[in-house]
C-alpha cells in the first residue's frame, strides 16, 4: 500500500484513498494471476490438491513428469496415489526443475522413474502452493495496473485527456505490464 501512496505521490500518513488503493491493488494483482494462469501468493498451510493423471504426464528422458500447479515450498510435501480407494503414499518422485525453490522460482513438476503406473489415475499432493516469494517483476506489474486502475476513475469512456497530447483513448492492455508478466505466462494462458 505504501509504494502505491508513493508512486500516486501521496503522503505516507494519508490514508483517506485506501479504500481505493486497496481495491486497485487486489484487483491489479488477480488480474495478473488471471493472465498468467499462476497465483504469486503462497498458502498460509500445507493443502491437499488433487490431480488427474490423464493430460499432466510428460515422458521425460529419466521418467515421467507429472506437471502440477505451483508448489512454493516443499516443507511437508507430500505425494499419495488413489483411484477410488485410499491413498497410498509414494516416495520415489522428485521435484522439478532441480533447484527450483533455490533460484525463487516454484516446483511445476514431480519426475518418477519409469511411470506413475498404470493403476493410479490420481495423485494427491500435499504442499504450500504459489510461490516462494512474489517477483519483483510482478511487482512492478502490480503497481503500475493498480496505479493505472486507481486513475481510471478519471477517465471515462476510456479517454484520457492531456494538454501536451490531446485527448485519446487508453489501450486495451498495458504495454509495461504485459512486457514484465510475459515471462511468467503458463503456456494455454494470457
Amino acid at each position: 500500500m505504501a509504494a502505491l501512496r508513493k508512486r500516486l505521490g501521496a503522503e505516507a500518513a494519508d490514508t483517506s484513498r485506501d479504500d481505493e488503493l486497496t481495491a486497485a491493488l487486489a484487483a491489479a494483482s488477480r488480474g495478473i494471476d488471471r493472465a498468467t494462469g499462476r497465483r504469486f501468493w503462497l498458502d498460509d498451510t500445507p493443502v491437499s490438491r488433487v490431480f488427474r493423471l490423464p493430460g499432466r504426464v510428460v515422458c521425460e528422458p529419466d521418467g515421467d513428469l507429472l506437471l502440477v500447479d505451483d508448489i512454493g515450498d516443499d516443507t511437508g510435501l507430500t505425494v499419495e496415489a488413489g483411484t477410488t480407494g485410499p491413498w497410498s503414499a509414494l516416495v520415489d518422485w522428485e521435484t522439478q526443475p532441480d533447484n527450483a525453490l533455490a533460484d525463487g522460482r516454484p516446483i511445476t513438476g514431480l519426475l518418477r522413474a519409469g511411470s506413475w503406473g498404470a493403476a493410479t489415475a490420481r495423485v494427491r499432493i500435499t504442499a504450500r502452493f504459489g510461490w516462494p516469494a512474489v517477483p519483483d517483476d510482478i511487482t512492478e506489474a502490480t503497481l503500475i495496473q493498480a496505479t493505472r486502475l486507481y486513475k481510471r476513475k478519471d477517465s471515462p469512456e476510456g479517454i484520457i485527456g492531456s494538454a501536451e497530447w490531446g485527448v485519446r483513448n487508453l489501450s486495451r492492455r498495458d504495454p509495461d505490464v504485459w512486457a514484465l508478466i510475459e515471462p511468467f505466462i503458463l503456456p494455454g494462458f494470457g
